[in-house]
């Protein structure tokens, strides 16, 4: 059962007044010359329903609103947008079943309440899938898949017609085009497309989490630091060392203890308590040299950075003042090619009309704000550094004061046990010392474990979904291979009764579903004669037939197809084949489907199994506005109708 999807009036209120049309047949031909707005009227039904149509030079100065009446699945609205640049993302929406006027509706589709929500839930889609890449390169989630992108698959624009099919040819909306067609034939549902994003998503995140654990090993390696079990032995030598030395200095104090009075003993309780202190500075001293070791390499990358963004900015600035009159290659001369405007005269791509300098600048003020940090860091860490040094003069002039003042009082009983305790108080502080930087080493590595323990359980995650989405997939391929099929099937018939010239045998590709005419991709085939226009008509009502035998087909059914017989010239045949086969489906079909032509010739022998919709240069499209005559036309386009 597929998506109803149908446009019933266009109201365009213009300056000079109101225009409305009615399209109440399931095959409507608007007909006419070229220039008199017939693809100005199909634009503006691209712009009511939240799209950037192209709006003609007599909708910008002349008209100031827009009402599409359209029913959607079980809903029916109406749509009202303005031409005003202050109020064009907002659309009114009213609920033509209960005649609620709702609140307005957003154009841009990332909103809440926008109108890609309201016709995406209509027509029982969901509003949040994402179309990601499936070469198994990609780590992006993808794009999110919009009623405007739905909308390609309804409207074949004259631009496209004799060109293009979808815009297959731009191979950026390749996931998108192909996320599209598997969605509304059922060939994929949300949750594959959630899958599919997720993978991508973590293959992205696995990458990240392998190089971030690469570049600590080397780093690791390059500092010749000591492996966790090297690290873990001296840490346990050290603690050893600590505790033995603790255990002499015990049994000296109680050796001490007897021949001592109360003073000696203060003296010496201040003398411990001195040297802890002193260790403790020499640690912390220790500890504030690494520190500063470290933050100086960090600000030397970041000046490297700094650096390199200053060189690519001094090349780009002094490559982008070249001209090349001739080519770097072969050395032909380039300034007698025709060059569109706007376009590389090397190149022929459009140039770049975005610039780099703020995200160039936003990256230098990145690092210069790291630059910033940094030295502030460094400061901080000198501050502390000579304070660590002052602390420990300071306490190693305590602890030879001390000293020198129990020696005074115990100069020939404790003095030698005295000089032992210095001793094994230095060893204990050598021994922290040591525990301190191996424990900061063992901290290290168990930094590298719980990398690869993230780099691990990221890769399993993705290897899961990876299984999941085959197994989706597997579980869609007999219905992949059905649908494609049948629609394979019709195509070829629909070809075959047209005469395309040339054409033996057309199919559709099993995985980017796209026209095959004689076993070549439709793009390679000619294109004289109408060929793609052709195409382009058996392609379209070959979908359309298949989805509207099909059950469970959320396909809207909807076709608005602009100036077919323009690219066809004087192929009569092939202009009747066209025409006959729209007809045959339109009758076929009846209250199921809603085909919109617009034409500027008419074969007269099917003129009465639709409705035709007739404009002149005295009756344009914006009737209200007065015509400028055929030659004052501004064209929407090359060739705009």
């Amino acid at each position: 059962m597929t998506t109803k999807f149908r446009l019933e009036k266009v109201e365009i209120h213009s300056t000079e007044g109101p225009v409305q049309y009615q399209f109440p047949s399931d095959l409507t031909v608007l007909a006419g010359p070229t220039g008199v707005g017939k693809t100005t009227l199909l634009e503006l039904i691209k712009w009511g329903l939240g799209g950037d149509g192209q709006l003609a030079p007599v909708v910008t100065e002349n008209v100031l609103d827009l009402s599409l009446q359209v029913s959607v699945g079980e809903s029916r609205f109406r749509l009202s947008r303005s031409l005003d640049p202050q109020k064009r993302n907002n659309v009114r929406v009213t609920d033509l079943v209960t005649g609620e006027r709702l609140r307005d509706h957003q154009v841009k589709s990332g909103e809440d309440g926008s109108l890609n929500a309201l016709l995406m839930t209509s027509l029982g889609l969901p509003t949040d899938m994402r179309a990601a890449a499936q070469t198994g390169r990609s780590t992006k989630a993808g794009s999110r898949i919009t009623f405007a992108d739905i909308f390609t698959y309804m409207y074949v624009p004259q631009s496209e017609i004799n060109r293009d099919i979808a815009r297959s040819q731009d191979s950026y909306l390749e996931p998108k085009r192909k996320a599209v067609f598997e969605l509304i034939f059922a060939l994929a549902d949300p949750e594959l497309f959630d899958k599919r994003s997720e993978a991508n998503t973590l293959k992205g995140m696995v990458e990240e989490a392998s190089d971030h654990h690469k570049k600590i090993l080397q780093f690791l390696r390059d500092s010749n630091t000591q492996s966790k079990e090297e690290a873990e032995q001296e840490r346990e030598k050290a603690l050893d060392s600590q505790r033995e030395a603790e255990e002499q200095r015990t049994q000296l104090r109680d050796d001490i203890d007897p021949v001592t009075d109360r003073e000696t003993q203060a003296l010496r309780d201040l003398l411990s308590e001195a040297e802890r202190s002193l260790a403790d500075a020499r640690s912390t001293a220790v500890f504030l040299g690494r520190q500063a070791e470290e933050l100086s390499g960090e600000r030397r990358r970041v000046n490297a950075d700094l650096a390199r963004l200053n060189r690519m900015r001094d090349a780009g600035e002094r490559l982008a003042q070249i001209e090349f009159t001739t080519c770097p290659r072969c050395m032909q001369a380039l300034k007698t090619r025709e060059v569109p405007h706007g376009h590389c005269r090397l190149c022929l791509l459009p140039d770049e009309a975005a610039s780099t300098d703020e995200l160039d600048q936003y990256e230098t003020v990145q690092l210069m704000d790291q630059m910033e940090e940094m030295e502030k860091q460094l400061a901080f860490v000198d501050q502390q550094t000579q304070n660590a040094r002052q602390l420990i003069l300071d306490r190693q002039n305590l602890v030879r004061h001390l000293e020198a003042a129990i020696d005074t009082r115990t100069a020939n009983r404790v003095s030698p046990r005295l000089q032992a305790y210095s001793d094994i108080s230095e060893k204990i502080a050598a021994s922290r010392v040591a525990q301190k930087y191996f424990e900061n080493v063992l901290q290290q590595w168990d930094r590298v474990a719980d990398l690869a323990n993230v780099e691990d359980e990221l890769r399993k995650k993705y290897e899961r979904t990876v299984r999941e989405i085959e197994q989706k997939d597997s579980e869609l391929q007999e219905r992949r291979r059905y649908i494609v099929g049948e629609i394979s099937k019709e195509f070829n018939r629909v070809v075959s009764d047209l005469q395309i010239p040339g054409v033996k045998e057309a199919s559709i590709h099993e995985t980017n579903y796209l026209p095959l005419l004689n076993g070549k991709p439709f793009k390679h085939f000619s294109r004289g004669g109408g060929i793609v226009t052709a195409t382009q008509v058996a392609y379209w009502t070959a979908l359309l037939a298949v989805a509207l035998r099909e059950r469970g087909v959320p396909y809207p059914t909807f076709l608005l197809l602009d100036s077919p017989r323009l690219a066809l010239n004087e192929e009569q045949d092939l202009t009747s084949g066209l025409y006959r086969r729209l007809v045959t489906l339109a009758e076929a079909n009846s209250g199921r489907v809603q085909i919109i032509v617009a034409d500027h010739a008419l074969p007269a022998v099917y003129r009465k199994d639709y409705a035709e919709i007739a404009f002149s240069y005295a009756k344009p499209t914006i009737s209200s506005v007065k015509h400028p005559g055929k030659g004052g036309v501004k064209p929407l386009g090359a060739t705009a109708g």
